[in-house]
């Protein structure tokens, strides 16, 4: 997954956020917009003053920023405990362990570590699962939590996956697995679906838990503009592209790619890396 553009009501807000709480880097900012990441570009805010918080629709359930090892989640842990950030949950999935939070949009954010592939792979349909972190033992990878320094989340971060609020489970499915080529890797019946490329855990969520038959966002909302599928050339971008067209939709030139929509009506940017 790449870049994850969304709408903010107010720019500034955003940044210090997502700078203070999560540590991301602003790498960009200009005319009402920014981005921001690491050494990769993560997330673009497009401001929308006035625009609010969205619940009830299909769109964005969380982004998931994937650090590269267990010392730095638990890192962001510890700062966050300092700095008093308000979180929503800590989970051990089984294959990661997350720390998930909302920002002033209340646009959901999970910050996680995967756990070593040997220790999940092939198992994720029989063994994902949501228990609580075990705190102590994740802050055990420090040597003093109240000391350890937070410079911000390390270069090699990356979005890991994407979650959306979709209105159908099986109708997505049907798109990532049939159209996209993605495996479904677990599903919860009609509530969720998990799907990836390549053996991995999930590159896509998808729920119902808050939008089942739900429509997009109405205008106004600060909400999801696109999520970025990368795949690995420009032939294998075409073959996505021709299988949505195939499938009966006209996708969207883009800057960087074309523009798709699942059966919920989240767009999706189809670049090639």
């Amino acid at each position: 997954m790449g870049l994850v553009e969304l709408t903010v009501s107010g720019l500034g807000r955003s940044l210090e956020y997502w700078q203070r709480a999560i540590g991301l880097r602003v790498l960009e900012r200009e005319d009402g917009r920014a981005t921001l990441g690491t050494d990769t570009p993560l997330l673009r805010f497009v401001e929308e003053p006035g625009a609010r918080p969205d619940a009830g629709h299909t769109g964005l359930y969380h982004v998931a920023v994937l650090v590269p090892d267990r010392p730095t989640l638990a890192r962001f842990l510890a700062h966050a405990a300092r700095e008093r950030v308000p979180l929503q949950g800590l989970s051990d999935h089984f294959v990661s362990e997350a720390i998930y939070l909302r920002d002033p949009d209340r646009h959901g954010i999970e910050v996680y570590a995967d756990r070593p592939r040997p220790v999940w792979e092939g198992q994720v349909a029989e063994r994902m699962t949501t228990e609580p972190i075990d705190v102590e033992n994740l802050l055990g990878e420090l040597d003093d939590p109240a000391a350890e320094p937070f410079p911000g989340l390390p270069d090699g971060t990356t979005m890991g996956h994407v979650h959306f609020r979709v209105a159908d489970v099986d109708a997505t499915v049907g798109f990532y697995r049939d159209v996209l080529g993605l495996d479904l890797m677990a599903q919860l019946g009609p509530a969720a679906a998990f799907l990836s490329a390549g053996g991995y855990h999930h590159h896509v969520g998808a729920n119902t838990w808050e939008s089942r038959g739900a429509t997009p966002a109405p205008p106004g909302s600060a909400t999801l503009r696109h999520a970025t599928i990368i795949l690995p050339d420009e032939s294998e971008r075409d073959r996505g592209v021709a299988a949505v067209a195939d499938a009966g939709q006209e996708p969207e030139p883009s800057d960087g790619g074309l523009l798709v929509r699942d059966p919920s009506g989240n767009a999706l940017l189809l670049a090639a890396s």
